[in-house]
């Protein structure tokens, strides 16, 4: 913890009593929480920063979309357009945001929508004809006007919030107490060999209740990256020279799964908008060399100047162990209030 940090400390202590009462009166309905009649799946964490919301969303959408009409709901961070917005063949990352933009391109078959308001964005779904049969909602944790009927919370193995603070001193957006709302926590970015004891020392750092299920992943990198027109196997440039370019929240893994002595890397802060200047910038480094960047960033920069020599690798939450439970939970969660 940094000296700022610590000097900070009193504010800490602040904003952690502003929402905890804040999250009192939500819980004893002084604050109003509006509940659907339709299975919705909420996907957060307590803390600040990249816990791996987006591969989580995808994978509940692998699960659900062949058998339901599925719609995610994001803030849209960062997006410059306002209110509601459901996606469609003009939308871009500018109008969606990053993420929301991804699942887009990548799950033709579902609706995609952004709305800070999360009440108003569910109310806007399901007046349209083709209505959602399951909400899935992106970074919703904290978003306590619409009560979901299914939590899910995520936190990364390095960043345990049983380790952190309140903010400024630490990461967390409420207190730790919040966990108890979640139906599931899911211990992301793993190590893939995790064993079952240390799997259970974290189980009970986390303090979780008995009805509380646990899991455990890893992020899964893809075999290939992928251009415009092509795709390379990732054990074929691994030794070649080459310019790896983030704009997320934790960018090391990404850069220490791909790179080499001879490679350079360029990072960005999270959701960043590349200006003409970071274009310019990007292609003098990059010289003739192949970029590869996250595919949240390739969103934002297929229709650059970079396009002719740009790359992405996609990943994916994989389960260390006990999926089919998490599966057969969902999957149960969404039956039941189908059928209520």
């Amino acid at each position: 913890m940094n000296l700022l940090r610590k000097i900070l400390f009193p504010f800490a202590i602040l904003y952690g009593l502003i929402t905890s009462i804040r999250n009192f009166f939500f819980d004893k309905g002084i604050l109003k929480s509006t509940s659907f009649d339709i299975p919705v799946i909420a996907v957060g964490n307590l803390s600040v920063g990249g816990t791996g919301k987006t591969p989580q969303i995808e994978y509940l959408i692998r699960l659900l979309s062949d058998k339901y009409r599925i719609a995610t709901l994001s803030r849209g961070y960062k997006r410059k357009s306002e209110g509601f917005v459901l996606a469609s063949s003009t939308s871009n990352a500018e109008i969606l945001g990053d993420e929301p933009f991804q699942f887009y391109q990548k799950f033709p078959n579902i609706q995609v929508a952004v709305d800070a308001n999360r009440r108003n964005g569910i109310t806007q779904l399901l007046s349209h004809n083709e209505k959602p049969q399951v909400v899935l909602l992106d970074d919703a944790y904290q978003h306590r006007k619409v009560k979901a009927g299914f939590y899910i919370l995520l936190s990364s193995y390095d960043d345990l919030y049983a380790d952190d603070c309140m903010l400024p001193t630490g990461n967390l957006r409420e207190s730790r107490s919040g966990a108890n709302r979640a139906n599931v926590v899911i211990v992301t970015k793993c190590p893939k060999d995790l064993s079952d004891a240390a799997q259970e020392e974290i189980r009970q750092k986390l303090k979780l209740t008995c009805s509380q299920q646990i899991y455990f992943t890893f992020i899964d990198y893809d075999d290939f990256i992928y251009g415009k027109e092509a795709k390379i196997a990732v054990n074929e440039i691994k030794n070649e020279s080459k310019l790896l370019l983030a704009g997320i929240a934790k960018p090391t893994p990404f850069f220490d799964y791909l790179k080499n002595e001879k490679d350079e890397c360029l990072t960005f802060p999270d959701h960043h908008h590349f200006s003409d200047s970071d274009l310019d910038l990007i292609q003098d480094k990059a010289k003739n060399k192949k970029i590869i960047t996250t595919e949240k960033d390739y969103v934002r920069l297929k229709h650059s100047q970079l396009v002719s020599q740009l790359y992405y690798l996609p990943i994916k939450s994989t389960f260390i162990n006990h999926q089919q439970n998490f599966d057969a939970t969902i999957l149960e969660y969404v039956k039941l209030n189908l059928e209520s």
